[in-house]
């Protein structure tokens, strides 16, 4: 007999409200792959990743090159549960730097965010493990932008580098 799986929310632990990114990916490789692509693409980058393992020996696997990132990273993917889980938590770099990279790294099967917002993580757990369903990533809209929000949105981007 199956058992009914239950779904609850659980609030990411990110008090200094760092970029992170979570995904799925499936196999062991994972966290050498995704350390090598970290550096290579992001000059002296700050960061923590934890990986869940789902099988075998069941571990969560570390790597990084900041303790404090990888600590908020293991903390996180440990009281998440789920199994072939990742988290990235990133210092002086953002996602949009390597979120191409990262998708494009064999064993990566989905990203569910890239935020440094309130994050949520919905989670479905049965009798034989827990799996991430999706995120609540920030909070929700509360109307649609204006002339001069369109203004200020294009002035904060050439502001920070990222539009000409």
């Amino acid at each position: 007999m199956q058992e009914n799986m239950k779904i609850i929310n659980m609030s990411i632990d990110n008090p200094k409200s760092y970029n992170l990114i979570i995904g799925q990916s499936h196999f062991i490789k994972t966290v050498e792959d995704i350390h090598e692509m970290l550096v290579g693409s992001v000059p002296n980058i700050k960061f923590g990743l934890a990986f869940a393992e789902a099988s075998g020996s069941r571990l969560i696997r570390t790597s990084g090159t900041s303790d404090k990132m990888i600590e908020l990273a293991s903390k996180n993917v440990e009281k998440l549960g789920c199994g072939h889980v990742f988290i990235i938590f990133l210092e002086n770099a953002f996602p949009i730097n390597i979120l191409n990279a990262l998708k494009n790294i064999p064993e990566v099967v989905n990203i569910f965010c890239a935020t440094a917002n309130p994050l949520e993580v919905i989670i479905g757990k049965s009798g034989q493990g827990a799996g991430i369903l999706g995120v609540i990533d920030g909070s929700s809209p509360q109307d649609i932008e204006k002339k001069t929000d369109v203004i200020i949105r294009k002035n904060f981007l050439r502001k920070i580098g990222y539009k000409l």
